[in-house]
């Protein structure tokens, strides 16, 4: 490996990771604006001019916070849950592009970390190892809330990831290609929703439960389990939990836009390359919409109903929705 592609990795690297920990700061302010206007009141507005540095302002307490660890909890596995809950949520994006190749300085360079032919599967891949710190927060407290929230979260990633994994299988079936590029080129005349409308609405329900978001939050669950996993983590760590949330809103609704939205396929992005990153911001924020609109608007669901629903509602539509794609795909190949 040259030195001036490692050079290239470290940047390409070093703005992934800038982005995506200031974009969380501001999706937190994004969703506290639309939940006020959502329920007809004031949103933050203290913090800077309309609220915009109220993010900063959380930061700032959270890092002056007191920490505590429970004397009995497992104090290694206890610190390490926050970080393998960030770490997979900061590096899964690698293999999204967000444009089309750019040429700088007479060289061609790509708008995203790698290209691996196998994009599909490393970002389910990816996104099963968050889980782990979750459940090993709640195991690890040694609080019986908390290891309550573990179980649960353990018992919804069962029940949402085979949904999820099964969804990613129609854009894969319909570009005859798990690579995330040829995914989003296979869709410069029709995005792949069209064809997959059903596929979408499994991908979005299981990845809002596969992320903890309401009304599918059951690890958190604040008034049955008084936070649920992190009730005893303060802080930069409980900082880490929520980071790590509103990081996977991101890394999902990318997801979802590079799967059935056509990603940054967009009028002109390919005369002018700059516009591929404004298209798929622009997905982006519509999905992230969703998210934040489900939340404050949506019951929580009951537990049980919760592992219903995945189970006896969304895993055999997923299945169907497979095959049904796979049928009409030979029909039209045969």
């Amino acid at each position: 490996m040259t030195f001036g592609l490692f050079l290239e990795w470290f940047i390409k690297s070093l703005i992934l990771i800038l982005g995506l920990t200031v974009g969380f700061a501001y999706v937190t302010l994004f969703e506290r604006k639309l939940a006020a206007w959502i329920q007809v009141r004031i949103g933050p507005n203290r913090a800077g001019p309309w609220g915009i540095f109220q993010p900063v302002a959380d930061a700032v307490k959270l890092i002056f916070k007191e920490e505590l660890i429970p004397e009995k909890a497992d104090k290694f596995l206890f610190v390490m849950a926050p970080v393998i809950t960030v770490i997979p949520a900061l590096i899964i994006t690698g293999v999204i592009p967000i444009g089309p190749p750019i040429t700088l300085f007479g060289k061609e360079f790509t708008m995203q970390i790698a290209d691996i032919n196998v994009g599909a599967l490393y970002l389910l891949t990816v996104t099963a190892i968050s889980i782990y710190g979750i459940v090993l927060a709640g195991w690890s407290s040694n609080n019986k809330y908390s290891m309550m929230g573990g179980l649960r979260a353990a018992a919804s990633m069962i029940s949402y990831e085979l949904a999820l994994g099964l969804s990613y299988i129609g854009p894969i079936l319909l570009a005859n290609s798990m690579s995330i590029n040829d995914i989003i080129n296979a869709q410069k005349d029709v995005w792949f929703v069209v064809f997959q409308p059903l596929g979408f609405i499994i991908f979005i329900l299981a990845s809002t439960a596969e992320i903890n978001r309401g009304p599918f939050d059951m690890p958190e669950a604040e008034h049955e389990l008084t936070g649920g996993y992190n009730t005893e983590y303060s802080g930069m760590k409980f900082a880490l939990f929520y980071m790590a949330e509103y990081i996977k809103m991101i890394t999902i609704s990318m997801i979802g836009a590079s799967l059935f939205l056509g990603g940054y396929l967009g009028p002109g992005v390919h005369a002018h390359p700059w516009l591929g990153p404004i298209y798929l911001t622009i997905k982006v924020v519509i999905i992230l919409f969703w998210l934040v609109w489900s939340r404050w608007t949506w019951p929580r669901f009951r537990y049980d109903r919760l592992m219903k629903f995945g189970w006896k509602i969304l895993f055999p539509l997923a299945l169907l929705n497979v095959f049904v794609t796979a049928l009409v795909l030979l029909l039209i190949g045969g």
